[in-house]
């Protein structure tokens, strides 16, 4: 579909700012609604899936962790199958191996019963198993007395997917800029780029990840946010053999939105250990000092020595316990615990690092646990779409559709 130009504004019924897994399936749940609808996809990098949705795990999550009234855990579950069926349809390949959540010691076996109870709640399938159960399922996995089973629990290549939904996307008539990003609002309607292009459109929808809440200030909202950034770190497992067959997590603690250092398997069966969740010190801090903003940075240690001050959400405890994981042997140490044997000379390589978006509520310092959006007349801004966004994105995007795009 050609969008309008107007004296050299670009006109069109919906711009998308951000082109991650939300960003796309926004687009995707508006053209199944609305297939006439202008749509416009600005994306700031050079090709979709460049931060947190192309560099994430590929897990489909089953959405057991969340209390039942909270959007991640309506959203998780729903997402959990309209994924899969997507990947089914358009024959993206799926590992569906499940997963195991196991205790460590007599005191997290009640964190496990109520992870159990909330899986119920949320209409998922999960069971709890005895050790011989598990035994069948993961001889490696170790627990103590028990263990949660989830069978729906996947995994998929992310970017396969985003790949497909750009294809998808572009054969439905739906535009993208590439290369080119925000730069200021000039009226409800209009935006401009850093090129200086304008771009106007019925509605502005940010799905911009990192920078959704700066974003969002623009348009009056989200006064009350701002993005704490967190690097999240996976080590390669490059031995011969298959010493897993399933996910291994351990019991989160469920006063933080973190899971823990866990086993994954990915799509095309290799293992991992990971991830991180490291406090970082500007929104792009993936490597070295690229992408270094110094304004950024000085805002984000501002913040997190405030954190370190008050203890908010335990941080000094999360700091202390993250930092030491840039070390390989405290990462494989720390994942060892969860079975009865492994080969740590085999964890060679470090994967592609990911930055979570997590918000943080700068009035009370705690962190949003769930997902967040804020909205005008003319705007809509999605400010916490962190894990498990990936596996809630058709559902989340649907909800966001039909509620906030009539």
């Amino acid at each position: 579909m050609i969008l309008t130009k107007n004296n050299q504004t670009l006109t069109c019924d919906y711009l998308i700012i951000g082109a991650g897994i939300i960003g796309l399936t926004l687009a995707y749940q508006l053209k199944l609604k609305k297939p006439q609808a202008k749509i416009l996809i600005l994306e700031k990098e050079a090709e979709i899936a460049m931060h947190a949705s192309g560099r994430n795990s590929g897990v489909i999550h089953a959405g057991f962790y969340y209390s039942a009234e909270s959007l991640k855990a309506k959203f998780t579950c729903q997402g959990n199958q309209l994924l899969k069926a997507y990947c089914r349809q358009k024959q993206i390949p799926l590992l569906e191996c499940g997963k195991v959540v196991v205790a460590k010691n007599e005191t997290e076996i009640p964190k496990i019963q109520e992870l159990a109870q909330r899986g119920l709640q949320n209409g998922v399938h999960v069971k709890i198993i005895d050790t011989q159960e598990l035994n069948a399922i993961e001889a490696n996995a170790k627990t103590c007395e028990i263990a949660l089973y989830s069978p729906d629990t996947a995994s998929v290549n992310p970017k396969t997917v985003m790949l497909q939904l750009k294809s998808d996307l572009l054969a439905q008539g739906v535009n993208f800029i590439f290369n080119e990003h925000y730069s200021k609002k000039i009226d409800a309607h209009t935006i401009k780029t850093q090129t200086g292009q304008k771009i106007s459109a019925q509605k502005i929808i940010n799905a911009a990840g990192l920078y959704a809440d700066k974003i969002a200030k623009d348009f009056d909202c989200g006064h009350d946010y701002t993005i704490l950034p967190f690097k999240g770190i996976y080590l390669k497992y490059t031995g011969t053999d298959q010493p897993l067959k399933t996910h291994i997590y351990p019991v989160p603690n469920l006063n933080n939105p973190f899971l823990g250092v866990h086993f994954t398997i990915t799509a095309d069966q290799h293992l991992k250990i990971g991830p991180t969740a490291i406090p970082a010190f500007w929104r792009e801090n993936y490597q070295g000092l690229r992408h270094f903003k110094l304004k950024e940075f000085l805002q984000i240690l501002g913040i997190e020595t405030l954190l370190l001050s008050k203890n908010s959400f335990n941080f000094r405890k999360l700091a202390l316990d993250e930092f030491p994981k840039y070390f390989k042997n405290n990462l494989i140490k720390e994942a060892a615990a969860l079975v009865h044997t492994i080969n740590p000379k085999n964890f060679t390589t470090w994967s592609t690092p990911g930055i979570r978006a997590q918000l943080l509520n700068t009035r009370s310092l705690n962190l949003v646990q769930d997902f967040l959006t804020e909205y005008t007349e003319s705007s809509i801004h999605i400010l916490n779409a962190v894990s498990p966004a990936f596996t809630s994105s058709f559902a989340l995007s649907k909800w966001i559709v039909d509620t906030q795009l009539n």
